[in-house]
Formats: C-alpha cells, structure tokens, sequence
C-alpha cells in the first residue's frame, strides 16, 4: 500500500506494508522533505499526524493499516505551523492550523464524460467539472473545426508568411521576425518567460476548472491548436495531472498571460505538477507516473494556451455560482430572522411589488410569503403578535425583497456575461479556417469579466451588510425583546457578543473588497498593452467577497435559530422548522457559553453545500401549487436578463456514459 503525505506544500507518496508505525510514516516524509530541500533539515518538528479530509488525529504509535487505507492522504503538521498560523485552516482545541487540500475529498474517478465544443460550458458545468464530476472529450464538430483551423496555421508557416506569434516576436517584440528554426523554441521560451506568476497556489478544483476551461475554448477551432495536443490535454485533465499556479501576476490582458503560462508549464514537462497518484511533484515525474509523454508545442501552440480570459472566468463562474446558492438561502435566513423578531408581512404583498415591477423585487417577496405564516404554512409565533401594535419594521426586515431583489437580478446578468465569455474565442491572432487566414484582435481583453465581478462583489455584500444589521437586532434586548445576546445567564455567558462582532468584521472587510479593480489600468510590456482590466484581482475578491457573505450568513442562521429556542413551545411554518431541524441537526442548542468556532464552521458548511435552500425549496414548491393566484412572476419585467443558452436541453446533449458514445 501506499499513503499520500503532505509535509508543507509538497505531497509524498510513501510506499509501506501498513504494518508500520505512523511515527515511521512522519519520519519518512521528513527524509524525503530534507532531501528535497536541505535548508529544512533540523527545522521538521512534528505536532500532529492528522487525516487530510476530516482533520482526525492520529497517533504516532498507531499501526499504519489499522487506521489508514490504501491511498489515503495524511497532513503533518509541524510545531512552526501551530506558531506561526501559517497553513491551513484553524481547527482543533488548541489553535493548531493544519491543511485539508489535498483532493478536496473527490478519489472517484467519474464515469459520465461532459462533451465539449467550445459553445456550450456553463457556469454549473464548469463548477461541476472542478469538482470531479464528469470527464471530458471532445464533439466530432469541434475536431473538425480545431483540425481545419491547424491545416491553415500549417500551410501560412510552409509558405513562410509572417504572422504576430507564429514567426515575430510578442508584445514590444511583434516586429522581430523569426527565423524558421527557431518558431518551435520561440513558443517553449514564451511559456517559460511567461510563468513569472507569484502567491499561493490555486486549490486543486480550481485548477482543473482553468484546464477545462481552457481546452473547451481551444475546441472553438480559432486557435490554431493542432488536435494531437489538445487530445493530450483532455488526457491530463481525465487523469488530473494539474500543473502548478499561482493566482497573483495576471493584469487581465492580453489574457491571463502569467497563470495560463504555469498551466501550460507542467504539460511541457517542467515546474511542479499534482496528480492522485503522486500528489505534488516535478511535472515529469507526475506525467511518468501516470503514463504520459510532455507536450511538445508547435508554432503558435505556446500562445495559444495562454491567450485568453480564462483565469478571470474560472474563478468568476465558482464565484457566480456560489452567489446564486446564498442569495437564495439569504431569502430563507432573512424569512427566519424576521419570523423570530415578530416582523411584519405586510411589506410582501404582491401588490405592492407590482407596483414597481423589478423581477428579482418580486420573486424574493413571493418567496417571503412563501416561507413565512399562510394559509399554506401556518405560523404560531405569527398568530402570537397578530394584534400588537407595531405598524411597519426596520428597512433590514422590510426592504429585503427590494434589496435582496437586486442581488438576485445582478447575479443573472453576471452568469449571462459570464457564460457568454466561458464560450468565446479570446486568442490572438484569431485562425479562420473558412477564410483561409489569420486576424489580429484583441478579444483576450478581460474588460467583460472583470466588470461583472466587480458588480457581483457589490451587489452580493449587501446580502451580508442586512444580515449583519439582523444580527445586532437578534441579539439586542431593546430590538428584539430576546434576552441579550441570546444567552440564558447573561453577565456569566456572553452567548453571540463575538459572533455578532465576527459578523460586522467580515462585513467591513468586504467593504474593502468592493472596491472594483478594474478600474485601474497600467500600461504593459513597453506600452504596447497601455490599458488592462486586472480582472484577476477581481475575480479572486469576488469569491472572498462571497466567502465572507456565507460565513455571515451562517451567523445569521445560528442566531435565528438560537432565538427560536426562547419562543418555544410555538411553533414557526414548516419551512422555517424545516430549516431549524437542519440546523439543530449538526449545532446544539446553547445552553451556556461554549467553544463557538466550529459550530460556525458546521452552519457555514450547510450554506456552501446549498442545503438550506434545498430544505426549504419543496415546501416553497408546494405554497405555489397551492395558491397558484399568487404566482404570477413579471416576465416582461425590463430587469430581466436575457438567457443565452437552454442549460438543461445543453445538458441533456451533452452528458454522456461511455467514452465512445457521441452527441
């Protein structure tokens, strides 16, 4: 057997019969650690052995096979990582930090392929396919179209025409010619010079999200790529062979040049690459293991892997994504926290969001009376209050369908974007087969992007900016007429006093956040790239953005559901007990002050796995099918967004079970 060590950054794949000890297993990682970087030596003291999924600890006398299998990866974690906080994510009673990346828990192979032709990706299959999900292979179409696309890139070098970035230099050099024999070193030294990116490295879904994408616009056909090549990358994707890249050093034009250029790095063969099998090692070793040969990049080739947008968009459609689940569950949160302050649902009838017709206004105040007391879904904390004398709520209780209603309707104009940008052609020079020639451009330009995930950083903050101001109202006596800070025993427990301050730094943060990056511009390579997009900051605030908005959220969750707890024995509507159960069903009740950390941790994960949203989503169904007059959405609302692609008609055509089975 072997298992899977992590020690630092790197991953060792450490034969062993499983009759030895865990001890023996730290000890042999170090040796190769130290062998691979002598400067360590002495400095390898370890703390902990501990599971990499699921953090567990392991002791050092444990015998291997009694508690680990075959394959199984491992994280040490060394005394310096408990000093300096440095690694990983903070777990454990006593602040140690240790790092659970190692395959984001997906082993399985995937048996279902996902079939690419450069028109049709969408966020969710993008998302899908970083996670594991399918395999990848190419239409017959997009063969076709990538093989005819080559035929003119071939016949342009045999007739010796001089075309940017097949036989000139790049950037400030386009004008230096380049002789014949050396266009096959000109794009291994474009590669080479170009992965001068810096910073930790992308998770390993992320990665494979960038490979996809990419090898889905390469099968456009205006690459020039040759289909040999792009074959072997669909190869190395199936098998997860992921280059290693680093997310800083991109300015979003000409494409993501830096990232995309380590991506291209480990299928040459050089530079570190991950694969199951090795875990992190030298490109070669990695490809050796897994029975492939590096590429080997004809004319134009180099450039074509690395010009375009697809760092931006990679990470702008998991961001996209991600959005959509929590703006849908910061409906179903805010619902709760309203029901347990005794607000009013009044502000959701129908009347009055019709009155001003935005699509996303309308649908979060259907989902409100959906989820809140009806005939449908009857409430007794409701029927409790019905008679008191409080005429209207705070704007965070009642102006979440008009605030919460443009988060939804900015995320659908971003996905639109973005799924137009996931299957557009972003090189340059562009190859046009039924023209015969080739184009300069500049499509690689991540202007589109970059401005859209500006905008989804500010619209999904204010998702957390109200739940933020829900939360003080939870935990304030003066506003909610709970004991304060939800706590039995005040003074001698201090309940959600931190929560809640967790809350409002993770707000301020992104406060920050939203400030756009793609508002600035510095010219480029001796001014010929004089105006950029920096979408790849963008993108990757976008996704902290949205990361700090779930975790608010599941603040938000706890509170609400920790305040239900002092209105029992009413009951709210079933919906919102439904969402209760799932909550109580991994966090207690607080009875008095406990360790906290991990109880956010465990509501936050029920928000990024969707499952609030999944919970209350059939009872939301059911309301509808019930009082069909109240479902009545604006389709010729002018906020809608157009739709450019039938993701489920796309789906169904795309999706196939065996790897010779065509669309």
């Amino acid at each position: 057997m072997k298992i899977i060590t992590k020690l630092r950054s790197d991953w060792y794949t450490i034969p062993c019969t499983g009759e030895e000890t865990c001890q023996w297993l730290c000890q042999e990682a170090v040796k190769r650690a130290s062998k691979r970087y002598p400067q360590w030596e002495n400095q390898l003291d370890i703390a902990d052995l501990r599971k990499t999924k699921g953090a567990a600890v392991l002791d050092f006398d444990d015998i291997i096979k009694s508690v680990l299998s075959d394959n199984e990866q491992v994280s040490i974690v060394l005394k310096s990582d408990i000093t300096n906080g440095t690694h990983g994510h903070a777990n454990g009673q006593n602040g140690h930090r240790f790092s659970t990346d190692a395959l984001d828990g997906q082993l399985e192979t995937p048996s279902e392929y996902l079939l690419l032709d450069g028109n049709s990706m969408s966020c969710e299959d993008l998302v899908a396919l970083g996670q594991n999900k399918y395999k990848i292979r190419l239409t017959q179409e997009s063969r076709k179209r990538v093989q005819a696309s080559r035929d003119v890139l071939e016949q342009i070098v045999k007739d010796n025409k001089v075309v940017y970035g097949v036989n000139t230099g790049f950037g400030k050099f386009a004008r230096t010619v380049i002789s014949k024999d050396d266009i096959l070193e000109l794009q291994m030294n474009l590669i080479r010079s170009h992965a001068a990116g810096v910073g930790q490295c992308l998770p390993i879904h992320r990665i494979r999200m960038l490979l996809c994408n990419r090898i889905n616009i390469l099968a456009k056909g205006y690459s020039g790529i040759s289909l040999h090549n792009l074959e072997k990358m669909c190869h190395m994707f199936n098998a997860s062979c992921l280059s290693y890249v680093p997310e800083q050093g991109t300015v979003g034009a000409s494409g993501d040049l830096a990232p995309l250029s380590h991506l291209a790095l480990g299928m040459i063969g050089e530079g570190k690459m991950w694969s199951p099998i090795t875990g992190w090692s030298d490109a070669k070793t990695v490809l050796q293991a897994n029975g492939m040969e590096p590429i080997v990049f004809g004319p134009k080739e180099g450039l074509a892997m690395i010009n375009g947008t697809q760092f931006i968009s990679a990470l702008g459609a998991e961001a996209i994504e991600r959005a959509e689940n929590i703006a849908l569950q910061a409906d179903v949160v805010a619902a709760l926290s309203l029901e347990v302050l005794k607000g009013s649902t009044r502000a959701y009838e129908k009347a009055i969001h019709y009155a001003r017709p935005h699509k996303g206004q309308i649908a979060v105040a259907e989902r409100f009376r959906a989820l809140l007391h009806s005939q449908t879904h009857p409430s007794e904390i409701a029927t409790s209050h019905r008679f008191c004398d409080r005429v209207q709520d705070a704007y965070t209780l009642r102006c979440c369908p008009q605030v919460h209603g443009v988060v939804h309707d900015t995320i659908e104009f971003a996905k639109g974007i973005m799924t137009t940008e996931l299957n557009s052609a972003t090189d340059n020079p562009m190859v046009f087969a039924e023209l015969g020639e080739t184009m300069s451009g500049g499509n690689f330009h991540g202007e589109y992007p970059a401005k859209v995930l500006d905008y989804l950083a500010i619209a999904v903050h204010e998702l957390a900016s109200m739940s933020e101001r829900r939360i003080e109202r939870l935990c304030n006596p003066t506003l909610s007429e709970l004991p304060a800070f939800l706590t039995k025993n005040g003074g001698l427990n201090n309940g959600f006093m931190l929560a809640h301050c967790t809350a409002a730094a993770l707000v301020s943060e992104n406060k920050v956040l939203c400030h756009p990056a793609s508002v600035d511009s510095l010219s480029t390579s001796a001014a010929t790239e004089d105006h950029v997009s920096m979408g790849g900051f963008a993108a990757r605030k976008a996704l902290k953005v949205v990361e700090n908005v779930e975790r608010v959220l599941s603040i938000e969750l706890l509170a609400a559901c920790q305040a239900i707890e002092f209105l029992r024995p009413l009951r709210t509507t079933l919906p919102l007990e439904e969402v209760h159960r799932l909550v109580r069903s991994v966090v207690a009740p607080w009875d008095k002050d406990r360790f906290m950390a991990p109880d956010i941790d465990a509501a936050t994960e029920l928000i990024v796995r969707n499952q609030v949203w999944q919970v209350a989503r059939p009872h939301i169904d059911d309301y509808f099918q019930r009082e069909t007059a109240d479902h009545k959405f604006a389709c010729d609302s002018p906020t809608s967004s157009a739709v450019l692609i039938d993701h489920q008609k796309v789906a169904k055509r795309r999706r196939v079970t065996s790897e010779h089975t065509d669309e």
